[in-house]
């Protein structure tokens, strides 16, 4: 997926397809790169995630922009959305770390060895949105909860894209439990730094993404296998 998701970016940056173009149709993309539908629509869904295209139901995929200037993940813009995550993630962080359960921590345990065991991304991305949750559920202040089971759909999204493209899987497993590691010990000191370190590294890597593709990146033809 990242292969063809960069060709076909790369075709729009270099402006081989124009602002108002239509994209190929998914069979013709599918035949000419040689992959399977899934993956091509999972790469059309990082380019209209990105801002570079929009998908018309039954017309086809357009493309509206030739640079990136920021994702949105759902209703909300990437930039929003981290900017919301730090001020509410990291102190509820630290919240979690004194009010946190027994109970709690055998919930957020459980999740990451699932986590850690899954091989399907749609499903590690499920549990990825059920850890935060439930560590804002650990700060017993249903608010925190409410603010993160509203932008649950977005995190999902973001999720699924930076690990997509990002390679995020095993180094968020990482961050994870080094969170829960914090909350087990009860230290909010370290609960908020390693939440804050987590989230740097969402940001890091959504900005690895976003950065232009360097003249001389491997763009022609078909996607290397």
């Amino acid at each position: 997926m990242e292969a063809v998701f960069g060709h076909l970016r790369g075709a729009i940056e270099r402006g081989d397809y124009a602002v108002g173009d239509r994209l190929p149709s998914e069979a013709e993309l599918c035949r000419t790169l040689e992959v399977s539908r899934p993956v091509l629509r999972e790469a059309l869904r990082a380019l209209e995630a990105m801002g570079l295209t929009v998908s018309k139901t039954g017309k086809g995929t357009f493309v509206v922009a030739t640079a990136v200037e920021g994702p949105t993940f759902g209703d909300y813009a990437a930039g929003d959305l981290l900017e919301v995550r730090r001020h509410v993630e990291i102190p509820v962080a630290g919240y979690a770390a004194l009010r946190r359960t027994p109970e709690d921590l055998d919930r957020l345990a459980h999740l990451l060895d699932r986590m850690e065991r899954e091989t399907d991304t749609t499903a590690w991305v499920a549990l990825d949105t059920v850890f935060h949750l439930t560590v804002a559920e650990a700060s017993r202040n249903p608010v925190f909860r409410r603010v993160i089971e509203e932008i649950r759909d977005a995190l999902a999204r973001q999720s699924a894209f930076l690990n997509e493209l990002g390679d995020r899987r095993e180094q968020s497993d990482c961050e994870h439990r080094a969170i829960l590691e914090a909350l087990v010990d009860g230290s909010e000191a370290d609960a908020v730094e390693a939440m804050a370190h987590h989230l740097r590294r969402v940001e890091a890597t959504l900005t690895d993404i976003l950065r232009p593709r360097r003249a001389g990146t491997p763009t022609e033809g078909r996607p290397e296998a």
